[in-house]
């Protein structure tokens, strides 16, 4: 029998383990940052995907099962992290329940990738694993700029901002390489060095900035109508 075949799913529940770990972790208030399970859930949600492919063994219920898990990972958790972060950040009662609008519109962006056919080579809003990054990486943030982001109307701000970004069909960046020449890659190429650049001098407190940056070379490349 080829057990090579139940790797992907394997991976995909990976992702969702992942998920589940960092809601308990999250709610518990352990010292292990969220961000820590969101890494691995997007590490695990790439390479189910990437299996699949070089297996060629992609299927229905794999790609169900991969919406699934993201809904948990990539919804129900960063808008548990935030509903968190503005209760810390106001005294209003009701006001944190505003971070559920990212779940919903994480779930609408899902769903409507399933039955989109047009994004082969780029997303159509942003995707998921990126907004979840971006939200759970904000506690990384220190000094004045850490203390401005974590004001409520702040935090508010990119929920909403976020969340329409999720449900919106502007053209995001893709990380789905045909080959490795320059030429059809500058763009995704030109921004992992930026990234990695970013990490080295910033450290952690670069990782929400680099998703600002993947948005805007997403947005400049389309407006320069620049290949991937």
């Amino acid at each position: 029998m080829n057990y090579l075949k139940y790797l992907p799913n394997t991976l995909t529940c990976g992702n969702l383990v992942c998920g589940c770990l960092g809601i308990v972790f999250c709610l518990e208030n352990r010292s292990v940052p969220t961000a820590y399970f969101v890494w691995a859930a997007a590490g695990f949600d790439f390479f189910d995907g990437f299996a699949a492919r070089w297996l060629k063994v992609t299927s229905p219920i794999g790609k169900e099962l991969d919406s699934l898990a993201d809904v948990v990972s990539f919804g129900v958790l960063p808008s548990l992290v935030m509903y968190k972060m503005l209760g810390a950040a106001s005294s209003h009662p009701y006001l944190p329940f505003i971070a559920f609008l990212i779940a919903v519109c994480s779930a609408l962006r899902l769903a409507i990738f399933n039955v989109d056919e047009t994004q082969h080579d780029s997303f159509k809003g942003l995707n998921t694993p990126a907004n979840t990054i971006f939200i759970t990486s904000l506690v990384f943030l220190s000094g004045d700029v850490g203390a401005f982001v974590q004001q409520g109307w702040m935090l508010v701000l990119i929920t909403l901002v976020f969340s329409a970004l999720l449900v919106s069909r502007i053209d995001i960046l893709a990380f789905k390489f045909k080959d490795f020449s320059w030429q059809k890659n500058k763009l995704r190429f030109t921004f992992l060095i930026c990234a990695v650049l970013l990490l080295v001098i910033m450290k952690l407190p670069a990782i929400p900035l680099i998703i600002l940056l993947y948005i805007a070379f997403s947005l400049a490349g389309k407006a320069l109508k620049l290949e991937g």
